[in-house]
């Protein structure tokens, strides 16, 4: 059994750590174009299952070339990438996990599936935290229903960086594009969108996070909880961030800072957003240097036993746990565990067929018994509204 690991920042890292202790696993490769993190982690791991390899993610015959002989590709790059890569997957027939869901797939869903049957592939998209995580957690509270109408996802982190201000503990570009573009709602059946960081509340996080101000923000979950959960009819992502995070994404957004659409700069074209991206420190750079707690908390609400009912599921991580644990951080943990989880499924033959599966598609039960099982206490709560 052979893995590769494309992209090698913190979440890749975590999810390599776990996978190296999978006795199925016969050998992992680390690719990416920058190499430094995961050569550190395979020094510090001393196991010969890992080799490290430079591949430039943005290069399909790179791609291709490293998955050659492999069983299986576990892509942590930018989902803006994630089209692509999925095609190198399918053209050598390698089963395939990413963090984040492809515009793509969220449109034209079932056509992707037909495309990953087609090849004889299974694909898991948006097998990270949130989503992923959270997309099971909401899959496995509706099953605790006799039927379900809501499902909400709150992303919550207390965490603080000395020495920096304005940061993010996972991929800076899509974090970035994510609070600067409307933000998508389902409402009665239906999608709509609400303006960038339009609408600030408070929600009580469970300890030892507490209360954080949160803000709607277009997020996976929105789409596929409706589309793989019968019966909702409203659902929605809300995250939480900080006051002077908000005020300087709005500040990005009415500059245009924000544009994935090249301009001239002295005769040098250049995305403004990937300028943002590289003034701020890479999750990586802030290893060990962040305190906290992080967790994702699913809300859905239904019906049991004919009374109104809500099925609270949760996790929390603080950040120094997760840097004890394998030098991360708490988001980094969570996301990286997610895809762990997911690609320890499709090792062991938990999830059945081919074609492209969201994470609502997959064994809930057996999903957050393997979650608990690598350091992520699970806790549910039955509320009779």
């Amino acid at each position: 059994m052979r893995v590769v690991q494309l992209g090698c920042g913190i979440t890749g890292l975590v999810c390599v750590e776990h996978l190296s202790r999978n006795e199925a696993i016969d050998e992992i490769v680390l690719a990416d174009f920058r190499t430094e993190p995961a050569q550190s982690l395979v020094s510090r791991l001393k196991s010969d299952k890992l080799s490290v390899a430079k591949v430039d993610a943005k290069d399909p015959k790179a791609v291709k070339r490293v998955l050659s002989g492999s069983d299986l590709l576990i892509s942590s790059i930018p989902s803006e990438l994630n089209t692509k890569v999925m095609e190198q997957a399918l053209s050598v027939g390698t089963d395939y996990i990413d963090y984040s869901v492809a515009q793509e797939a969220i449109d034209d869903f079932d056509r992707v599936s037909k495309m990953c049957e087609d090849a004889g592939v299974t694909a898991v998209t948006g097998m990270g935290a949130d989503p992923g995580i959270s997309d099971i957690f909401a899959r496995y509270a509706a099953n605790k229903l006799d039927s379900a109408y809501e499902a909400h996802v709150r992303d919550g982190d207390n965490g603080s960086a000395e020495g920096h201000d304005f940061f993010s503990l996972w991929s800076p570009l899509d974090m970035m594009e994510e609070v600067t573009i409307p933000a998508a709602v389902f409402k009665d059946g239906k999608i709509m969108f609400l303006p960038p960081l339009h609408k600030k509340e408070i929600y009580d996080f469970p300890e030892p996070i507490g209360p954080l101000p949160v803000y709607n923000t277009t997020h996976e979950e929105t789409y596929l909880m409706p589309k793989f959960i019968k019966g909702i009819r409203n659902a929605d992502f809300k995250i939480a961030l900080d006051d002077n995070f908000v005020e300087i994404a709005n500040m990005i957004r009415k500059l245009g800072m924000h544009s994935l659409k090249p301009i001239d700069v002295k005769g040098v074209q250049i995305r403004p957003l990937d300028m943002v991206v590289a003034l701020m420190p890479t999750p990586v750079d802030l290893i060990g240097k962040v305190k906290g707690s992080a967790g994702v908390v699913v809300e859905v609400l239904g019906e049991k036993g004919g009374r109104k009912a809500m099925v609270k599921v949760w996790t929390t991580l603080s950040h120094e746990k997760a840097y004890q644990l394998c030098g991360s951080n708490a988001t980094g943990y969570l996301v990286g565990t997610g895809g762990a989880v997911g690609a320890d499924m499709i090792v062991a033959g938990e999830i059945k067929g081919k074609g492209l599966f969201a994470p609502e598609m997959l064994p809930a039960e057996k999903y957050v018994a393997r979650l608990s099982g690598k350091n992520l206490e699970v806790k549910e709560q039955l509320k009779y509204l």
